[in-house]
């Protein structure tokens, strides 16, 4: 972890989740204005703002606070002692309020209702599988790059998500705060608050999955049988 005080990490970590949750609900906004009802001419319009604002918050506060903005990253580096389960637990709290803060932000500048909950029903095994595999990649891109490649983090991040938005089934989630800020918002991106659960679970799970895995893949000194 950065050695920049805890203050600053979690401002960073603020910051940046109210820009990334922010992004991802109001490029779904404005995307669904103007695609005339093309639903995939909206979902790419989302897909390259959400990759472009990952790549941005990343590579500006990364830095200071190591650039979790995501419950799951935060859950991965917690397994492997990099970051104290009280630290853990402020982040997540950052990342989820400054997150929900954003989206509020965002419904104020489409002059929509502040506060609302979405209708959109996003469940079944298609869904949560979808869910465990995004995340799963996410968190082994970050955790290998950062011991390989730390410089690519960045790009990495960004263009992962951009592709998994479109070879996942649940168009690549993959972070339980969002999934928690995006049942607050009854717009493109949202999901019902009743599917988030489920969401979370599968999040979590390939997160897990993940950090073995990458944790088996770098040791380093274990004799291969």
């Amino acid at each position: 972890m950065p050695k920049t005080a805890l203050p600053r990490r979690l401002a960073a970590e603020g910051i940046g989740s109210f820009f990334l949750f922010g992004g991802v609900i109001g490029s779904g906004i404005m995307a669904e204005q103007l695609a005339g009802g093309n639903v995939a001419l909206a979902l790419l319009a989302n897909t390259i703002a959400t990759g472009a604002i990952l790549y941005v918050i990343i590579a500006m506060l990364g830095p200071i606070s190591g650039a979790h903005f995501n419950p799951a990253v935060t859950l991965a580096f917690l397994m492997r002692r990099k970051i104290s389960a009280g630290d853990a637990a402020l982040y997540v709290a950052a990342q989820i309020a400054l997150g929900a803060l954003g989206a509020l932000a965002v419904h104020l500048m489409f002059d929509l209702e502040i506060l609302q909950f979405s209708t959109k029903a996003r469940a079944g095994i298609g869904q949560w599988s979808g869910e465990l595999i995004a995340t799963f990649g996410l968190v082994l891109t970050i955790l290998l790059l950062l011991k390989y490649r730390a410089e690519a983090i960045p790009a990495g991040v960004a263009l992962y998500i951009t592709s998994a938005y479109w070879f996942t089934s649940s168009t690549s989630f993959a972070n339980p705060g969002i999934t928690i800020v995006r049942s607050l918002s009854d717009t493109f991106a949202g999901i019902a608050p009743a599917d988030v659960p489920m969401f979370i679970l599968a999040q979590i799970a390939g997160a897990v999955i993940a950090t073995g895995l990458a944790d088996w893949l770098t040791a380093e000194g274990a004799a291969d049988h």
